[in-house]
């Protein structure tokens, strides 16, 4: 079974060696996303709800452009810069974004290069695994 490529022009573009996402055996997997607008690479917003949404904003689009939805989404993995601060406004935010019943998820403090927020999700999907997506 190969790995497939995908990516979205909707969506923050790589800063260095990794694709926006891979599907592969019926999961479709994205790299970290930062809140980078994708047209002029710059970050969007100081503030943690401006930013996450830029980066929920860049993950619906890459989704959507390889016909999947954050109905898909099994797991999301979110790196804050600063957990106590900025969990509530980040939190408010992704329930936009998704509904119930919501994905499983890790939210952790790390350091991150001049940005409060970056999330990646794990999707599963019958048609990937057919080669269908």
């Amino acid at each position: 079974m190969e790995k497939s490529v995908k990516n979205s022009l909707r969506a923050a573009q790589p800063g260095g060696a990794y694709s926006q996402g891979i599907a592969w055996g019926g999961l479709f997997i994205t790299a970290g996303m930062g809140p980078t607008d994708p047209i002029t690479g710059e970050v969007v917003g100081a503030t943690i709800d401006v930013q996450t949404r830029r980066v929920l904003q860049s993950l619906q689009a890459l989704l959507e452009d390889n016909g999947l939805s954050f109905n898909d989404v099994l797991k999301v993995t979110v790196h804050l810069q600063d957990l106590d601060r900025d969990f509530a406004g980040f939190d408010a935010v992704y329930r936009e974004f998704f509904s119930p019943p919501y994905p499983v998820r890790t939210t952790v403090g790390s350091r991150l290069a001049n940005i409060l927020v970056e999330i990646d999700l794990m999707c599963a999907d019958d048609r990937l695994a057919d080669g269908n997506v």
